[in-house]
This record gives C-alpha cells, sequence and structure tokens, in this order.
C-alpha cells in the first residue's frame, strides 16, 4: 500500500550557484553525493537531482524538510538505478508512519531535475 508520494522539481542553474559556496555543499550533501556529483562532467545536474529527492521525500513523508532534517537523507547511485537513504532517526519516524520501503526515481532534461518518492508500507 502507498503511504505517501511526493515529487520536487530543481532548477540546475540555481543548484550551480548555490553549490559554488562550499558551506551550502557540506551542509545538504552526503559525503557519497558530493563524490559522486563532482565526479560528473556537469556536477549542478546531480546535486540539483539529489536536493529534489531530499524535498521530494519530505513531502511524500508530510515531515517537510525541518521535521525530517535537511541532512538526514541522501542519494546513493547505483547499478540498477538510484537508491534513497536515511539516517536511523529519520528511518524511524517513516516506519512510524508505516513506511517498510523507499521508492525513487531521478530525471534531468534541459534546465531542470525532477524526483519522484513513493512511500509503500
Amino acid at each position: 500500500m502507498i503511504v505517501g508520494i511526493g515529487t520536487d522539481l530543481c532548477r540546475i542553474a540555481r543548484m550551480a550557484h548555490a553549490t559554488q559556496n562550499e558551506h551550502f555543499v557540506r551542509r545538504i550533501f552526503s559525503a557519497e553525493e558530493i563524490a559522486y556529483a563532482s565526479g560528473q562532467g556537469n556536477p549542478a545536474m546531480h546535486y540539483a537531482s539529489a536536493y529534489a529527492a531530499k524535498e521530494a521525500l519530505a513531502k511524500a513523508s508530510g515531515l517537510g524538510m525541518f521535521g525530517m532534517g535537511i541532512d538526514a537523507s541522501w542519494v546513493e547511485r547505483t547499478e540498477t538505478g538510484p537508491e534513497m537513504h536515511c539516517t536511523g532517526a529519520l528511518w524511524e519516524k517513516l516506519q512510524a508512519k508505516g513506511v517498510k520501503k523507499i521508492w525513487l526515481s531521478l530525471t534531468h532534461e534541459g534546465d531542470y531535475a525532477l524526483a519522484f518518492v513513493v512511500l509503500e508500507s
């Protein structure tokens, strides 16, 4: 059963500007997200999709970004596609809402990155 659905759209140019600030990057993104984005031809595109994934999870969970914590989730890129991960504290909050699995889809097109999250019980 679906517990929550969330989506977010992030302008890549906005993230290109924001990620010029190293403090912002370290505060928002995990070491894994930073390493992945930095190794790509267009880092801002990958930062934008990771940021959109965090926002989509916040919406799907109903916790909001402040209730969830901006650094409580991160995206891992795997051979089978992106996966959303959470800190133990956030996972406990999600489990209290009945969540057993997080589904994540990311896409980029032109000036935008989009994330779609489905929470399943």
